[in-house]
């Protein structure tokens, strides 16, 4: 692991701990990285949890389960500093990872959990005139209508059909006119 942090971006990782220590480790990870000043390598710590409607007895009861019991999920720029922090906290049996290397999750897992991504820049704003670069849309261009930051979508208003239509598209799917 590089000391170099200057090009190191922060990646969601998944910490496993032992099962009931999740909210522990959460609690014991975040004094330690307060103790240690270290709050500019860490960015968010979350023990996953779901609503789940149980009925019992013909009631309707609302419990907050773990959705992943026995893992955390951290945000981090992973360094040795960090990596050790994380590693030695009572309760942590690891990263998940090959052997001693956290591996970050893709773009695409982080989405099929349902978390936010980091937010993403992008070079167009809402009433910019844009392009649509792929997808059902390809060729078209149009004025952005509105931006989705949480679903990584743009609304174009596009002309079809002799009419002003508003689609949907992906933000890789479109590039500002210049």
């Amino acid at each position: 692991m590089s000391q170099e942090t200057e090009n190191l971006s922060p990646q969601w990782y998944v910490v496993h701990t032992y099962s009931g220590y999740e909210n522990k480790v959460k609690k014991d990870l975040e004094k330690t990285i307060k103790n240690r000043e270290l709050q500019e390598y860490f960015f968010e710590i979350i023990v996953p949890m779901e609503e789940q409607i149980e009925i019992k007895n013909g009631k309707a009861e609302t419990k907050v389960k773990k959705v992943f019991p026995g893992y955390v999920l951290v945000k981090m720029i992973v360094t040795e500093a960090t990596w050790y922090i994380v590693r030695n906290t009572r309760g942590v049996t690891g990263f998940v990872g090959s052997g001693t290397d956290p591996i970050p999750l893709t773009e695409q897992e982080i989405r099929q959990m349902g978390f936010e991504l980091s937010s993403v820049n992008v070079d167009y704003a809402k009433g910019d005139m844009v392009s649509i670069t792929g997808g059902s849309f390809d060729g078209h261009t149009g004025t952005v209508q509105e931006i989705n930051t949480d679903k990584h979508k743009v609304k174009v208003l596009i002309s079809m059909f002799g009419r002003e239509t508003p689609v949907e598209v992906d933000f890789s799917q479109v590039t500002k006119v210049v």
